[in-house]
């Protein structure tokens, strides 16, 4: 092809990414806010673990703080995805950040007048989970209605892009803030992240109720849904917006019903159950032992962790580079779940590395196969599921992922206590890997485009 076709066709390819911005202001904000509360959280992702570690020096002890803050998420999926596709979804958003923030902003006041230890982080970090099971369903519903077939690739991109281009900050912030200041600091600039994503929610309510008609262009469903009330401007104004929507049912029938919705996609419901057991393998490690072997097993001081999990980041924004480009797309079984193998074997490799600079490549190649698979993976449910039960099959897909993972996740800690980190990091990342190989092997999932 002449070099003047193929440079138009590259400038076009990567324009696409400008989309969303241009033609939807309800993304503008939806991404912005959530980008905000992501920073927060970045920095609590570091600042955590070491504190856990600086108070306790177990693994044990961080598997059951990781398992806290992951059982009452589990728990609340069945009903939050019931909730959120009865109820007005953006107010239950902006209710888990307000609740979030008032947890945050009490652990950031304990942190930093020293009262704070293990019993009450826990207290704090399972209710922390809570609303994160209620807020999660809520936003990926959301997304899912923002997120039109004309923009879906490219804002799912754009979202994931610059999620991780704030783990270029954020977690070295975060080791930065707990090496020379305090937990406390961190865990308070967490908290002031939510108010900041409130704010933006307000907006994004707004603009949802002013492209109701273009979203209704593509879908009624997806207008109906977009803020779970009738999509007439008076109700979505708020008059209704508090109330149950036509046809409301228990929660137990509209589970039964996401259900159904799944077992109708092979790809969809093999992956979860696959995942279910890949979460606690792959999760296990990277939240329970990698910062035990940087800050533990290596001696590396805090802001090496940080600057790895930033490496992470930079790797992620390559595999969104990639994905939102379109490369792979009549592939994208393989295309995910070889991205997933990919980090597999940067994990299994980790306990290797000669050094720092070696685990943050590491880190960077286990960020951009489990972006490659993520991006896959929301872009087919968006695709998959239809609007109007998208809270409930989200809720479904993060309990099915992550069912296990509490009881997964102290497990690993005690392990890895018993027998050493560095062989229960091989153990788990070698299961990890097999169990995507088998699935790989299935018509289903190696044919899926």
């Amino acid at each position: 092809m002449p070099a003047e076709t193929t440079e138009p066709l590259r400038e076009k390819r990567w324009r696409r990414f400008a989309a969303p911005f241009t033609r939807s202001p309800a993304f503008r904000y939806l991404w912005l806010g959530h980008l905000i509360s992501f920073f927060g959280s970045s920095i609590t992702l570091v600042i955590l673990p070491v504190l856990v570690y600086s108070l306790t020096g177990s693994s044990t002890r961080m598997g059951i703080v990781m398992a806290v803050y992951m059982l009452p998420n589990v728990l609340i999926l069945p009903v939050a995805g019931h909730l959120v596709d009865r109820y007005d979804r953006i107010r239950i958003m902006m209710l888990a950040d307000i609740l979030r923030c008032a947890v945050m902003g009490a652990t950031s006041v304990l942190a930093l007048t020293g009262v704070l230890g293990i019993p009450l982080l826990l207290v704090l970090v399972g209710l922390y989970g809570l609303m994160d099971g209620l807020f999660q369903p809520a936003y990926s519903a959301v997304r899912a209605s923002v997120f039109t077939p004309e923009i879906r690739v490219a804002a799912n991109s754009v979202s994931q892009i610059s999620m991780q281009g704030i783990r270029l900050i954020g977690p070295s912030a975060g080791g930065l803030l707990i090496s020379h200041w305090s937990a406390g600091f961190g865990f308070g600039l967490d908290a002031l992240t939510y108010l900041a994503s409130l704010l933006f929610l307000f907006y994004l309510r707004s603009a949802l109720v002013r492209q109701l008609p273009a979203l209704a262009a593509h879908s009624s469903a997806a207008a109906e849904t977009a803020l779970a009330v009738p999509a007439d401007r008076e109700t979505a104004n708020g008059t209704a917006a508090g109330t149950e929507t036509a046809g409301t049912a228990d929660w137990k029938a509209d589970f039964r019903e996401g259900i159904a919705v799944l077992r109708s996609h092979p790809w969809l419901w093999v992956t979860i159950i696959v995942f279910a057991f890949v979460n606690i393998c792959f999760t296990g490690i990277t939240t329970v032992l990698l910062p035990w072997l940087f800050k533990v097993h290596h001696g590396w001081q805090p802001y090496i962790y940080g600057f790895a999990v930033t490496g992470a980041g930079c790797g992620a924004i390559a595999g969104g580079l990639l994905v939102g480009s379109g490369a792979g797309r009549r592939h994208r079984g393989v295309m995910a779940y070889g991205g997933a193998i990919l980090s597999g074997l940067a994990l299994l490799a980790l306990p290797l590395a000669p050094g720092p600079e070696a685990a943050i490549a590491l880190f960077a190649a286990e960020g951009f196969g489990m972006m490659i698979f993520g991006l896959i993976w929301e872009i087919s449910l968006q695709e998959l599921v239809p609007q109007e039960v998208f809270g409930r099959v989200a809720s479904l897909d993060m309990m099915g992922s992550f069912a296990l993972l509490p009881f997964g996740l102290v497990a690993i800690g005690w392990l890895a206590d018993g027998i050493g980190g560095v062989v229960a990091i091989a153990i788990f990342a070698a299961l990890g890997i097999a169990a995507l190989a088998s699935a790989l092997a299935l018509p289903a999932i190696r044919r899926f485009r």
